[in-house]
């Protein structure tokens, strides 16, 4: 059945139209507030709003090291030192002949992305506290070569800052091209949450299993945002020593660390409305309680403290008016697997898994596995607990790398332990236990499906280029279609974590449907589901299988797998106990013994 362009699921242009002005209504609201501020003429108060910019810059880029990649980055503070130091030594002429402020502060730029590479490369193997104190290691590294380099930063004395020339001569002035820099860095930190780029990185830091199994290559993703962000860094730094006139070690505390650290957690992960106001707040506090100023690290704790207990969300849930309208309660997941011949695309290969053997200590999970899922079938894997049918989906996903034995599609030997690369084998699969992103929307949760199929580069989506517009045309397509395959495209605006169990069941199945699978893995879709939701379950299984998609159920709802599978498979202690057609199945002595009972 031909499925026409009118059966998708789209958002007109009008009501789309109005999406974006509601998303950039605060935006351009706080835009125009600082345009017009020059207009109270308080100097006192211009400056605190400028420093609020410069600071800004530096929070915008570490927010997509840690609101979004889930990185615990304290130190970030070295970076803006970094930039500071090298943007005055560069005008003041102590370490070269003098140069323009404006060429330094790209140098800064460059130097932080540096260094932002350097910082960030623990990151790949150390995990949360253990990369916050490398991070706050670099940090004081930085303020003591700072110390000690007299020749160039003064040492303890100091290096006086640059003074930027025209356009922006004068107090005012300076603070317009601060406020040009940290609305352009807004601009492209928005473009990049809302890239398969940004999705990538809450992927990596809620579900990093799942972002693995959809091909996202964490470590190079994450160098190029610690590149990114370390450009913002030093850009910050530039802008922060010309602010200050005269910059010394002393002006770079563990609290402006703090202060940009928490500006993200009572701001909201994920979010860049959220840690703004939240930098803005944090700027502003210390001014407004000026008598309190030598408690201002307890004050940066009480007010997280107290985020953190009403609302953990941060700001950015208490400006979440959307996600708090109350859903229908009595809903049903109907499928439209009529849909599915537009996402799929035809027969695949035959997996074959030879001899595979992986032992856990002295334990045989597998025990020399034969097993074949042909194109267009359903092969359902069953077993007692403990047989090994969940350890063979992670064996074929690239998780374990056996011992011993092969795993093959078609021709291709799959490398054993390299799970990221079956993405690109189009072999995707769902988990006993839903991994999706509660923070983000179902739609967003299903995109992440496809991300390795966009063209566009980091820099492509950061500018919102033609190309990247085009991958987010096309993925938001797919989405919506997968969405409507599994019966959920009501839904696709609505946060994952506001979802029933059941829905995020085929939520998953729809972030899989994504890849346009050859090979579609299936752990436990069944579990915690209505007979009538396992019968629907069932029918959408049996038309992917149909559409030439290689299915692999793995499944104690023993009907189930009877009555929808070509071929099963029983385990026993890691290995086949039987295998053949369901009827054959059904009378096996030794697996009615074993596992189906009498």
């Amino acid at each position: 059945m031909e499925v026409t362009q009118t059966t998708i699921p789209r958002t007109s242009a009008r009501s789309g139209w109005l999406a974006s002005l509601e998303k950039a209504a605060p935006f351009l609201a706080l835009g125009l507030a600082a345009l017009a501020f020059p207009l109270l003429g308080d100097s006192y108060w211009g400056v605190i709003v400028t420093r609020a910019c410069v600071y800004w810059v530096l929070v915008a880029g570490l927010n997509m090291v840690v609101g979004f990649a889930g990185q615990i980055a304290i130190g970030w503070v070295g970076l803006l030192t970094l930039g500071a130091y090298t943007t005055s030594a560069m005008t003041a002429g102590t370490a070269m002949p003098e140069v323009s402020p404006y060429l330094a502060l790209v140098a800064a730029a460059a130097i932080g992305a540096l260094f932002g590479l350097i910082v960030g490369l623990p990151a790949l193997r150390l995990r949360t506290f253990y990369f916050a104190m490398a991070t706050l290691g670099f940090s004081t590294i930085v303020t003591q070569v700072a110390l000690a380099w007299k020749s160039v930063t003064g040492g303890g004395i100091g290096v006086a800052g640059p003074v930027f020339g025209w356009p922006f001569t004068g107090n005012w002035g300076f603070y317009y091209f601060c406020l040009l820099i940290a609305a352009l860095c807004t601009w492209m930190t928005i473009n990049i949450a809302g890239s398969r780029f940004g999705r990538a990185l809450v992927a990596i830091r809620d579900a990093e299993v799942a972002a693995e199994a959809s091909g996202i290559a964490k470590s190079q993703l994450l160098m190029t945002v610690f590149l990114f962000s370390g450009a913002l860094a030093g850009v910050a730094g530039g802008l922060f020593s010309s602010l200050q006139s005269y910059i010394t070690p002393d002006a770079f505390t563990f609290d402006l660390s703090v202060l940009f650290f928490i500006a993200i957690l009572i701001g909201g992960r994920g979010s860049v409305l959220g840690p703004l106001l939240g930098a803005l707040l944090l700027t502003a506090l210390p001014e407004v309680a000026a008598p309190l100023v030598a408690w201002s690290t307890f004050l940066y704790a009480a007010l997280l403290l107290a985020i953190v207990l009403a609302v953990p969300g941060g700001i950015a849930d208490l400006l979440d008016f959307k996600n708090r309208r109350p859903l229908e309660r009595h809903r049903e997941v109907v499928p439209r697997p009529e849909m599915l011949t537009r996402l799929l695309g035809g027969e695949g290969s035959v997996l074959s898994l030879a001899n595979v053997v992986l032992s856990f200590g002295g334990v045989r999970a597998i025990d020399g596995l034969d097993l074949d899922v042909r194109p267009g079938e359903v092969h359902g894997l069953i077993g007692p607990n403990g047989s090994g049918k969940t350890t063979t989906l992670n064996v074929i996903s690239g998780y374990y790398a056996p011992q011993s034995g092969s795993v093959r599609l078609g021709d291709a030997v799959l490398p054993p332990g390299a799970a990221r690369v079956r993405a690109s084998h189009r072999i995707a699969r769902t988990f006993q236990t839903p991994r999706v992103i509660g923070g983000a929307s179902v739609l967003d949760n299903v995109k992440i499906g496809g991300t390795i199929d966009g063209h566009g580069s980091f820099v492509e989506a950061m500018l919102t280029l033609p190309r990247h517009r085009r991958d987010e045309a096309v993925l938001r397509e797919r989405a919506l279609l997968a969405l409507s395959a599994v019966g959920l495209e009501s839904l696709a605006d609505v946060r994952a974590d506001r979802l029933q169990h059941s829905e995020l069941r085929f939520v998953e199945i729809a972030r899989a449907l994504m890849l346009a699978p050859s090979i579609l893995l299936l752990d436990e879709p069944a579990a915690g589901l209505s007979a009538e939701e396992i019968r629907r379950l069932g029918a959408l299984i049996k038309s992917i299988s149909r559409a030439g998609t290689s299915v692999l159920l793995v499944e104690h709802h023993a009907d189930l797998i009877f009555d929808i599978c070509d071929r099963v498979t029983v385990l026993n202690l890691g290995k086949v106990l039987a295998a053949g057609t369901p009827d054959e199945i059904r009378s096996h002595r030794e697996v009615v013994s074993a596992y189906l009972g009498a």
